[in-house]
Formats: C-alpha cells, sequence, structure tokens
C-alpha cells in the first residue's frame, strides 16, 4: 500500500461516520438527552485522556490489556477513556466532596478499548448514559431503570428487555458456603458467561455436594414477577442473599408503578465484568444487536477511591449497537429535512443571498450554489 492510500484508512477498529447514518446518529443522541433532562440530570464532560490510576486495576474496571495507555511530557501514564463511570465518580469527587443530596449526573461520549481485531469490535465507540450519586435507596434504582426504558422507546425501541440482577446475592452465597476468592471469581467469569454447565463443574470439582451446587445453579432461572422471587427465600440463607432478594422485590414494585414492568425479567446469574458493581446490576437486550446494548448498576464503593464516600448507581447506552438495531429491525429515524438550494446563477446574487438569509433565520437550511 503507498502511503497516499494508507492515509485514506483509519486504524483497526475506528470509523468514519458521516452523511445520512450521523445525522440518524445525532438525531437519537438528541432524542435520548432530551428525555434524560426530564428526569433532572445535568450534563457533564470529563476528559477523553485520564491519569492511569482512574482506571487500574483496584478500581475494578477494565482489564489493563485492553487499555489504550500512552506518556505525557512528564512521563505519567495516561489511559484513553474506557468507561465513564469512573471518570464520572472522580469528577463528583473532586467538586462535590462535601455534598450530601442527590446528583445527577448525564453524559455523552467516546470510549476506547485496545481489543484484539479479530474480535470484530470497533475500538471506539459511542456511549451515552446517566449516574445518579449520594442515593442509596432503591427508588433510586428504579429511577436508573426506568430512565433506560424511557429513553429506549423515545429512540423508537418496542421490543427489548432489560435483565436485572443483584450481586449482593452471588456474594451472600459464596460467603455462606465458604467459597474462596480464587474459585469466587472463576465462578463469577462462568456464570457471567452464562456457562452453567462450567459453573457446575467447577463447583463439583471444588468438592461442593448437589444442595450446595444447587444454591448458585438455581439463580440461572429467569423470573419476572415478585411472586417468583419470594420463592427464592429461604429460612436457613445468608442474610446478604435475603437482603438481595428482598430489594429485587421492593425494586418490583417501583417498575410498576412506572408501568414498565413488561421491559423487565429477573436474572440472579447476572454478574458485571465490572467487579465495582455492589448491588443492583441489569443489561439491557433487542434482537439484531448481537450483544447488550445497555448496562449499569449499583457501584457503592467506587467514589471512596477517589475521596468520597458514596452511594451511587448509573446506566450506560451503546449508541452504536442501538443504531444497529434500529437498523436490522426497520424502525426508521426520521431527521430534519435536507437544505434547499438557491443557484447564485439564477438571477441577482444578492439578493439571492438575502433570501437565503431570510429563510436561515426561519431555521431552514439553505445552501447557495
Amino acid at each position: 500500500m503507498d502511503l497516499n492510500n494508507e492515509l485514506l484508512h483509519t486504524p483497526d477498529g475506528m470509523r468514519d461516520t458521516y452523511g445520512t447514518e450521523m445525522a440518524k446518529k445525532s438525531e437519537i443522541m438528541n432524542r435520548i438527552r432530551s428525555r434524560i433532562r426530564l428526569y433532572g440530570y445535568e450534563e457533564i464532560q470529563t476528559p477523553t485522556i485520564e491519569f492511569y490510576d482512574v482506571f487500574s486495576s483496584e478500581v475494578g474496571t477494565t482489564p489493563v490489556k485492553e487499555l489504550y495507555k500512552l506518556l505525557d511530557n512528564e512521563g505519567n501514564l495516561l489511559v484513553l477513556r474506557p468507561d465513564f463511570t469512573p471518570s464520572v465518580a472522580r469528577c463528583a469527587a473532586k467538586y462535590f466532596s462535601d455534598e450530601e443530596a442527590p446528583i445527577r449526573f448525564s453524559y455523552a461520549g467516546s470510549v476506547f478499548g485496545n481489543t484484539s481485531s479479530l474480535q470484530g469490535k470497533l475500538s471506539e465507540t459511542t456511549q451515552m448514559g446517566a449516574e445518579l450519586i449520594n442515593a442509596p435507596s432503591v427508588c433510586a434504582d428504579g429511577e436508573i431503570l426506568a430512565l433506560l426504558i424511557d429513553s429506549l422507546l423515545q429512540a423508537g425501541l418496542t421490543q427489548f428487555q432489560i435483565s436485572v440482577g443483584n450481586v449482593d446475592y452471588f456474594k451472600g452465597i459464596c460467603q455462606a458456603v465458604g467459597l474462596d476468592s480464587r474459585t469466587e471469581m472463576k465462578l463469577r467469569d462462568t456464570l457471567s458467561g452464562k456457562n452453567y454447565f462450567a459453573a457446575e463443574e467447577l463447583l463439583r470439582s471444588q468438592g461442593f455436594d448437589r444442595a450446595t451446587r444447587d444454591l448458585f445453579l438455581k439463580a440461572t432461572r429467569f423470573v419476572s414477577t415478585k411472586e417468583e422471587l419470594a420463592r427464592f427465600l429461604t429460612d436457613e440463607m445468608h442474610p446478604q442473599a435475603r437482603a438481595a432478594i428482598e430489594r429485587l422485590m421492593d425494586l418490583c414494585g417501583l417498575m410498576d408503578a412506572y408501568g414498565f414492568s413488561q421491559y423487565i425479567s429477573y436474572d440472579l446469574s447476572l454478574l458485571s465484568k465490572y467487579h465495582y458493581y455492589t448491588g443492583i446490576v441489569f443489561k439491557g437486550y433487542t434482537y439484531g444487536a448481537g450483544e447488550a446494548i445497555a448496562s449499569g448498576g449499583r457501584y457503592d464503593g467506587l467514589l471512596a477511591h477517589y475521596g468520597k464516600d458514596a452511594a451511587a448507581i448509573g446506566v450506560m447506552i451503546q449508541l452504536d449497537l442501538l443504531m444497529e438495531a434500529l437498523r436490522r429491525q426497520g424502525i426508521p429515524v426520521e431527521t430534519e429535512a435536507g437544505a434547499q438550494k438557491i443557484q447564485l446563477a439564477d438571477g441577482d446574487p444578492f439578493a439571492q443571498v438575502k433570501k437565503a438569509m431570510a429563510l436561515r433565520n426561519e431555521g431552514k437550511a439553505v445552501i447557495l450554489e
């Protein structure tokens, strides 16, 4: 490939977005942004480049090997932002360290993941989302889920499902049966990947009996009502696991109040790859996207890493996957009408310019040719 031809291409995992596709993307972003604003969220913009420690392994965020790393002139290790939540948490800890009332932020922008080109994934993607800080209650959980469902409906989706879990159920069972941390991590990975056969084999290899294995594996059943959730409760279950089920039952009632119950199912085996999540976790699915178009959860310990002890919960929407789902489902995205063209050569050019400006002042797009 000669140099001139090489300059026309983008790096692996990067792409250009333009024309009609960009117009549709902007329209969807505006719809979601407008809906989030109705819930009282204020927009925030954090740097694309952050210090490495904001996303270090101690935080429990993106694996180090998937970070785009670079050095500044002083030799400090920096990364391209792989995830908005730690950035927003850092910002809240810096500027709102003494604030105790709920803080509501929304964001939109690019994130970067240094994954293998063989995976066929984009390295730069667009995310939109919201973070609710200083809000420990189940009502905050319900608000974030309602905001997500409302945003997807506003974008044009009608067929989608939000799977909701609670990592405290898994943690509670691990404590109850005395699972060591190494096995817990392996089991988390197998359950997160929905590899239930591998999960059972792992538990069997550790010498756990059928009853103990079932404590974990019965969590793989999907349920959708408060009554079905109540069946997980037993007299002898670990208090942390019991509290996790009871919180989901309260959340179920809130979803009824919002009118969004039909979009919610409960999956107690749902565990995020981000280890900073501490309670409610969820993922949004629809057909035509290939993977989750949205995700989020509660991260009550994350802000303490940056110096602020505060409960928080957030949601993230993958714009590129959402756009792909809309396209494959044949859902039209109406954009503004194209620009009107005025030929300067068709008359007095000064009069044509005045005409063009008059139309623009009325909010109409005009191209002078």
